[in-house]
């Protein structure tokens, strides 16, 4: 009888707690009953889970949030006389998840601001600087008198508001990366989960006495794949409280400006995924992602109906406007007919002669400018006449080579970095996920083919990693383009769309494509930059029907008292 009347005690003091717990703010789990950690809370016990409560997902800066929906690819074409057809052959029905895309084209002004962080973190590495200016002597023509903008469209402030042109799509995509782990690192400093900007240049005051020393900076550039890893050790006032670390436990890196312990002694940690404060990577945009976005048939569409189709990024089948106030205006920066590029002196009809600035005319129903002409743009997909008749119905895309960040030491999982603090990438194992025993037989195996003087050892290494990309002889298109003769189509071969300054109408359209290999350039191509969405794909529920649904709190367990 004791001990039944001990029980009861223990369970209903449990009971209480747990409901203290929750009548005090503290969030709880489902499930088990057990309050997950609370920062506003002074009881978190040592491994206290922690979840993200007050998530709130927005763009990356710069971006635009693009809800996504059914496109049929290719659908918008129209045939053009003379015009080799072949590139309509792909039209087919399919599904384009919401994601976040660039309002405008990268600017020179934005890639000036790369090469500077390039110059001023790197100043003695010239290689490094040289490899991601822009071929400029695209501009040059063996019978035209271009040579000015050799010297001056990347770089006279005339300029600095026109897409940046001369770009590979090996330079965009490295771009695309290092503006990554820039915006993460501006996140989090102004946050405070990083030491401040304030912190690490000191508070500037002229009395000695009162000023604040400056924080030692890091060693290396902010790497966002390296900090999720936790080998960038950097932790400002506001870090995330480490309730899996005893107090008084936590270490540091030499050289870090860190806080490692914050109210009532409680360590500190480098900030998640699980935070929900790190953004998706920026990349380049799928070429269905790009059509989708160009073509901006959210103006068009009522309760899932399509009320008018189009051919380019803005209603009707000419290509200038209707409206009363710019009746007749051209709305887009193209070659209007052979030799016209920007019309009659007085009257130019669409005020350009080569680009025009990144910002006008007006943009299409997503809120994009200059969709269409200007500059063609990279997109992420390698090139095959027929990617949409075998790419996947949902989120089609030609291009995945599967890596993994190469591991530098596989029993503390620290990864690899080059020289700039940018994980190495290697080959996928496997297309699952592998046995711990697995495992840890590949580490074993990928540690002594490291230090193999053997080539033959490596190559039988590689042709053994997981690689289901349909590229090489899984490709069967590049397989019958090869039967058929020489072909200039390749797996370097790389997507570019919309149309450019130099180009006619046709080009326009968002459907059309042509490639390039990808460590080329052009005066006519530039690129703007993508963001994968998470989460629920509708962007917004104002004004729209939906079941009404009782209130949801996944996050609370409410008892009464």
């Amino acid at each position: 009888m004791k001990k039944l009347l001990l029980y009861s005690f223990t369970c209903l003091s449990l009971a209480a707690l747990l409901s203290s717990c929750s009548s005090k703010g503290g969030n709880s789990s489902s499930k088990t009953g057990i309050p997950y950690a609370d920062r506003k809370s002074k009881n978190n016990q040592s491994g206290a889970f922690a979840v993200a409560t007050q998530y709130k997902r927005a763009p990356g800066p710069g971006l635009i949030p693009i809800e996504g929906g059914v496109l049929v690819v290719g659908g918008s074409a129209i045939e053009v006389p003379g015009v080799e057809p072949n590139i309509y052959n792909y039209k087919r029905q399919v599904t384009v998840p919401s994601f976040y895309m660039d309002e405008t084209e990268v600017s020179n002004t934005d890639w000036l601001e790369y090469l500077h962080w390039i110059r001023y973190n790197f100043p003695e590495d010239r290689e490094y600087y040289y490899n991601e200016l822009p071929d400029t002597l695209v501009w040059r023509r063996a019978l035209s008198y271009n040579e000015p903008y050799v010297d001056n469209y990347l770089r006279h402030p005339a300029y600095r508001d026109y897409p940046v042109v001369g770009v590979s799509w090996e330079q965009a995509s490295r771009y695309c990366e290092w503006r990554t782990s820039r915006a993460n690192e501006f996140i989090l400093r102004e946050k405070g989960i990083l030491t401040d900007y304030k912190t690490l240049a000191g508070n500037g005051k002229a009395n000695n006495n009162n000023a604040t020393a400056a924080a030692p900076k890091p060693t290396n550039p902010f790497n966002t794949d390296a900090y999720l890893n936790g080998q960038y050790d950097d932790k400002g006032k506001n870090a995330p409280v480490d309730y899996n670390t005893k107090s008084g436990a936590a270490t540091t890196t030499a050289g870090a400006a860190t806080a490692s312990t914050g109210k009532n002694g409680q360590p500190r940690r480098t900030a998640t995924l699980e935070d929900g404060v790190i953004m998706q990577p920026y990349r380049l945009p799928t070429e269905a992602e790009w059509e989708y976005a160009a073509l901006g048939l959210i103006g068009n569409t009522e309760y899932e109906n399509i009320n008018q189709n189009k051919i380019y990024p803005w209603n009707g089948l000419g290509v200038s406007s209707a409206k009363k106030k710019t009746r007749g205006m051209i709305q887009a920066n193209f070659k209007r007919a052979p030799g016209d590029y920007m019309g009659v002196g007085g009257s130019l009809n669409d005020k350009g002669d080569l680009t025009v600035p990144v910002i006008q005319y007006t943009p299409n129903d997503f809120g994009l400018y200059n969709m269409a002409g200007n500059v063609n743009e990279w997109v992420n997909d390698v090139y095959r006449t027929g990617t949409f008749t075998d790419a996947d119905a949902f989120n089609p895309y030609r291009g995945n080579y599967f890596t993994n960040k190469k591991l530098e030491d596989s029993q503390n999982g620290k990864i690899a970095l080059d020289k700039y603090g940018n994980p190495l990438k290697e080959n996928a194992y496997s297309g699952r996920k592998q046995t711990w025993a697995e495992k840890q037989a590949q580490a074993k195996r990928a540690d002594s083919i490291s230090k193999s003087t053997d080539p033959q050892a490596v190559t039988a290494t590689a042709s053994t990693s997981y690689q289901a990309d349909q590229r090489g002889y899984r490709d069967n298109q590049k397989l019958l383009l090869n039967e058929e003769g020489v072909t200039l189509v390749n797996d370097k071969s790389r997507v570019y769309k919309g149309g450019s300054w130099n180009d006619m109408a046709y080009w326009l359209n968002p459907a059309t494509r042509r490639f390039m290999q990808q460590d080329e350039s052009s005066a006519e191509v530039g690129f703007r930059c993508a963001m994968t969405m998470l989460g629920a794909p509708e962007i917004s529920t104002a004004g729209k029907r939906s079941f009404k649904n009782p209130p949801q709190k996944p996050y609370r367990v409410s008892r009464g008292k």
